[in-house]
This record gives C-alpha cells, structure tokens and sequence, in this order.
C-alpha cells in the first residue's frame, strides 16, 4: 500500500486538505496541529477536504476529520466539504455517519495546484494514544453504530 501524505494550500481564507494514498495514525498529530491552526486564522472562511486519490484511510483519521466538522459547525453553522470520487472511501464515510457531518462530493475533482505537502510532525506513544482516544470518540459521537463499533477500543485504551 503506498504511504499516505497530506497536501494543503490556502487562499483568501479557503483551505485545501488533500489525503494522498494511506492516511493512517503516522499522520493524526500533523493533521490535528494544521487543524488547529487552520481555525485559529483570522481570515478562515471555509475548508474543502480531498479524497480523490484516497486509497485508504483509517479510523483514526477519520476521527480528525470529524474534528474539522465539529469544528466548523460551531464556528460557521453548516457543514464544511468532502470531494470523494473513490467507491470504497465513499462507502466508509457514509457508513460513519459522515454524509451527516460533510456535504459529501462525489462527481467532480476540484483542479488545485501549489499544494504543499505537510511535514509529518512526531510524538511519544502517550501522545499518540491520547490522539487516538480522542479521535474515536469524535467518531463515537457521530452515531450509534459507531459507538458499538468503537466503545470497547476506546475503554481498553483508557485503562492501559
């Protein structure tokens, strides 16, 4: 499977969020870092998320996109977007909950360029664990079936 990178770009307060190959745990503190930067721009104004060439992305991202989508919502009052042509990524974000949460394209892949790619940034397992515990409960929050999904990996993550 090829390794996962994220690409960005913004502009005028619009941010661009590419996922590239598989995006897994390895790359969660950087994405939840340009996140919270992201917000913290005066001249914010929307964010659009690419998955076109997604291959895979795991539960843990997941939990940070979910994150963008919280945050979003309380600071614009709608739903950020998610361009997604791949069959397999759209199956797993509808069986998230994530057509709840996103406006979810599926027929078009915006034409970016000047993206840059975001530097992995490192962190000790603790922090790492603590990431993953609170993206699954990001997730968990969504919908039921994805608190019966993750309830027991959350708690057993709790009590190590």
């Amino acid at each position: 499977m090829d390794t996962g990178k994220i690409l960005v770009a913004h502009k005028l307060g619009i941010y661009i969020v590419k996922f590239i190959g598989d995006v897994r745990l390895s790359l969660c503190s950087t994405l939840d870092q340009y996140t919270d930067r992201m917000f913290e721009d005066a001249d914010f104004k929307t964010v659009i998320i690419d998955l076109t060439e997604t291959l895979c992305i795991d539960s843990t991202s997941l939990g940070q996109l979910a994150k963008i989508s919280i945050l979003y919502k309380e600071k614009f009052s709608s739903l950020p977007t998610i361009v997604s042509t791949q069959e397999d990524i759209n199956r797993i974000l509808k069986s998230m909950g994530f057509d709840k949460v996103f406006h979810i394209v599926q027929d078009s892949e915006p034409q970016l360029e000047c993206l840059d790619e975001l530097a992995v940034q490192s962190v000790d397992e603790q922090e790492m664990k603590e990431q993953v515990i609170k993206a699954h409960k990001l997730l968990m929050d969504l919908n039921d079936n994805n608190r019966a999904a993750f309830q027991d990996l959350v708690k057993s993550l709790e009590d190590n």
